[in-house]
């Protein structure tokens, strides 16, 4: 391993009174010494965090493309739901195997830099040839491309949250994943009130099918451009970085595939819960569309809206969440409350017919709690040169659950409705609790000491 990829797999950021003044300016002068250029301030650090929220806007923006068009890809497409629901069963079944692998490799041989890099490759190939599949109205080639951009933004997910452990570990961590998720999230809530005007723009030169190939292409492909900019953008910086504060492996940090057999107990249980969760979330929202206009005799506009509401919510509510649990430190309290109100929406939706804009805004908060102090477990029990080896397997994982729900959900829906959809819902988001309770994780999770001064 060379000692530029070995640089990666250490925390950059030290107390400045491990350098001399002397050293300061020895390395640092002109405009290279201002605080936007420092990496050794708070300001370059925040702004390394801007340019890393946008890594993964394309990727977010673009993987509910299917849920905002629903309606025109069912009619262009002559699809039925379980087809329809193909393209998200496509974007997990990669990463069942890859994301593993994703993040093995940003450990052991690519870094955070070049991995960050490619995935955002990956997204952007994945999603023109989706486009494409869409221009010619061929259902294989849009599942193809869907499985190329499946390899790309799991991954790049993976890199994300590496670049944050690197950048942020401590007692800001919890606020920095949870300002994450809100950039992703403003990118699912931009695509699911954009795409629906956008297409009858696109369809007025271009009826059908190809309007629908030319609206991914151009808009979903500009998209993810901006995250290929800003992997870009995040290697240069990082690079930088790591040159003037002189960061060196330590000799024990030796990434082995086999270390994922020794993860504890507790790393396999986040895992559980987190598949058992995402899985009551993203599917749902995936057909949601058709559900709010059958059930609630919402218009395609208003029905959007409501579909879009988890977003529009996590978007404000993540960094708050996030904040909230710094300060407390009970990652496992809001664990737990994030299930519990989760598993009420459900309930909601299912059985009643009270506003759904209710159900899905309180959807929205626990959505954004749960984030905020799940993702940032793993970083307080995994070393940090195994996170994106922990991160790869927790999304591979996640994935496995989507694929093989996602398309569950689907005949579900075809053969026995969405009364019966909300009761396996139910079920999952009961297994989740179990799970939390079965596992060493009764107690509050706090940063150590050290970890907390940094």
């Amino acid at each position: 391993m060379s000692l530029e990829e070995a640089d990666e797999k250490t925390a950059l950021i030290r107390s400045t009174e491990q350098y001399g003044e002397e050293e300061e300016e020895e390395e640092l002068s002109g405009c290279g010494a201002t605080l936007p250029c420092n990496p050794r301030r708070n300001l370059h650090r925040y702004l390394i965090l801007f340019i890393m929220c946008f890594l993964s806007f394309g990727s977010y923006f673009c993987y509910d493309n299917p849920a905002a068009l629903q309606d025109h890809m069912l009619k262009d497409l002559s699809l039925k739901e379980y087809q329809f629901m193909s393209f998200y069963m496509w974007y997990s079944w990669p990463n069942v195997i890859l994301c593993f692998f994703g993040g093995f490799l940003i450990d052991k041989l690519f870094g955070v830099r070049l991995g960050a890099i490619i995935f955002s490759s990956f997204v952007t190939v994945g999603q023109v040839i989706f486009a494409l599949g869409g221009i010619y109205n061929k259902l294989w080639l849009m599942d193809m491309g869907r499985f190329i951009f499946g390899i790309g933004g799991e991954s790049l997910a993976v890199a994300q949250n590496t670049y944050a452990v690197k950048w942020f570990k401590g007692k800001e961590l919890n606020m920095v994943f949870g300002l994450q998720l809100s950039f992703s999230r403003i990118g699912s809530t931009v695509n699911m009130n954009v795409m629906g005007p956008l297409y009858n723009i696109f369809s007025r030169d271009n009826p059908g099918y190809k309007g629908l190939g030319y609206l991914l292409l151009i808009v979903g492909g500009a998209t993810c451009l901006v995250s290929l900019s800003c992997a870009l953008l995040l290697a240069l910086f990082d690079k930088r970085a790591d040159r003037i504060l002189k960061v060196k492996a330590k000799a024990d940090e030796v990434v082995n595939i086999k270390d994922v057999k020794d993860f504890p107990l507790t790393m396999w249980l986040i895992c559980i819960i987190c598949v058992a969760y995402y899985v009551t979330v993203f599917p749902f929202i995936g057909l949601g569309l058709v559900f709010f206009e059958n059930k609630f005799d919402f218009d395609a506009s208003l029905a959007a809206t409501v579909n879009s509401i988890v977003y529009i919510i996590s978007a404000v509510a993540s960094p708050l969440s996030g904040l909230i649990v710094d300060k407390t430190g009970k990652n496992i309290f809001w664990l737990s409350l994030g299930i519990f109100v989760t598993l009420i929406c459900h309930a909601i939706m299912g059985f009643t017919f009270l506003n759904p804009f209710v159900a899905m805004s309180l959807m929205g908060v626990a959505y954004s709690i749960l984030a905020s102090a799940l993702w940032p477990l793993v970083a307080h029990i995994i070393p940090t040169h195994q996170l994106g080896t922990a991160y790869g397997v927790m999304q591979a994982i996640q994935n496995l659950g989507l694929a093989l729900v996602s398309y569950a959900c689907g005949l579900i829906v075809d053969s026995k409705g969405y009364l019966i959809l909300e009761v396996f819902f139910l079920v999952c988001l009961c297994t989740q609790q179990t799970a939390r309770s079965l596992g060493p994780m009764s107690s509050p999770v706090r940063p150590n000491v050290s970890e907390r001064k940094k």
